[in-house]
């Protein structure tokens, strides 16, 4: 039976993956000044070469070109970066690069026909899910799969990226118009648009963002029971060692896993909550689209509130203001989340708002003077 040319090329295209792993391993065993870990390396290495042997032998059979390639630029740039930066460059590149085959040769195993391609992609998912754990737990990063890509976001963030979003945006608006010489009903008109625009749009993001992850989380479960399904005994490891990582003695976390496999129902659920940290109450798209859309709103609001109520100039003055303080505060907020000082995050908010303030007052008087009457 003939191959596919596109199967084909996805073979050559595992050979490639595996010929960078192979020469990754060995400059990594060369780098790492720990003896044992340097053997370690060595070892993994030996393994993608057996790899790159069952992908040649595969095209040879099929009568395509099985000659190895060169290790890739974006490798031979790794090493170049780890010579320099030192070698955890490479460890974190090849957990990457061992999650991405996971997933690779798992989604060849699902959708290739011929036993003897579903046979190697297995053996291959196996020995890189191994090769995954151990690069994991020299990092000091075991718990986690490496193929298991999850992104979450929260209540706080959205109202404070929404409200962000919203200021920022309708801010320069507002300034803009101002910078034109509009009178406070085209303003007050053109924030209100504004308003609506910008959350709109916001409600529609955070909906597509949330229905994607939902999407990203249904399709990590389905992995996992696939994982289950093929690689029973892995999976009893793992959830043995995140037993162990919550305290338990071995003996019982491995009895306590063995008995949970026994049901790949109850394994799945467990795989789910312990590994892939997702619990029942994921993001909904409609309360997503719903916070973000109304933070937005009133974040948009801001600028444009004191032209309800005073002359065009002393408005403006006032929406400076209130709008300068409002996006300290929500610099000082999003501290929470980056990680930055609160006092630093919320003056590189307060520049921001004055610059677009600036660019936007300068580019309405700009037009206002070129289209006189507009």
């Amino acid at each position: 039976m003939s191959i596919a040319p596109k199967t084909l090329e996805t073979w050559r295209r595992h050979l490639r993956e595996e010929v960078d792993a192979a020469y990754l391993y060995h400059e990594l065993a060369a780098l790492d000044a720990e003896p044992k870990r340097a053997k370690a390396f060595e070892r993994l290495a030996e393994v993608e070469k057996r790899h790159i042997a069952i992908w040649r032998d595969m095209l040879r059979a099929n009568g395509s070109d099985a000659s190895v390639p060169p290790p890739t630029a974006r490798a031979r740039l790794m090493v170049w970066l780890a010579r320099r930066f030192g070698p955890g460059i490479l460890l974190r590149e090849l957990t990457k690069g061992e999650g991405r085959e996971v997933k690779g040769y798992m989604a060849l195993h699902r959708h290739s026909s011929g036993e003897g391609t579903k046979t190697t992609a297995l053996k291959l998912a196996r020995e890189s899910a191994e090769h995954a754990r151990v690069l994991q737990e020299i990092e000091g990063a075991s718990g986690e799969e490496s193929w298991h890509s999850m992104a979450s976001g929260g209540f706080l963030r959205n109202v404070v990226y929404g409200f962000n979003d919203g200021l920022t945006a309708n801010f320069g608006l507002v300034a803009g118009i101002v910078g034109a010489n509009f009178t406070v009903a085209h303003i007050i008109l053109s924030g209100a648009a504004g308003v609506i625009a910008d959350s709109l749009s916001m409600g529609s993001s955070g909906y597509l963002a949330a229905k994607s992850e939902r999407e990203v989380f249904e399709h990590e479960i389905a992995t996992e029971r696939e994982e289950i399904r093929l690689m029973p005994e892995l999976e009893e490891e793992e959830l043995a060692l995140l037993y162990e990582a919550k305290g338990m003695e071995p003996e019982q976390a491995r009895a306590l896993a063995k008995g949970i496999m026994g049901d790949p129902e109850r394994a799945l659920e467990e795989m789910v909550r312990e590994e892939l940290k997702i619990g029942a109450d994921y993001s909904s798209p409609m309360r997503e689209a719903m916070v973000t859309g109304i933070s937005t709103a009133i974040g948009a609001f801001i600028p444009v509130m004191p032209f309800f109520f005073f002359s065009t100039r002393t408005a403006a003055i006032i929406s400076f203001i209130i709008s300068m303080l409002a996006h300290f505060g929500v610099g000082a907020a999003r501290s929470v989340f980056t990680g930055r000082g609160i006092l630093r995050s919320g003056i590189d908010m307060f520049i921001v708002g004055l610059g677009v303030a600036f660019v936007a007052y300068v580019a309405g008087e700009g037009i206002e003077k070129i289209l006189p009457g507009l």
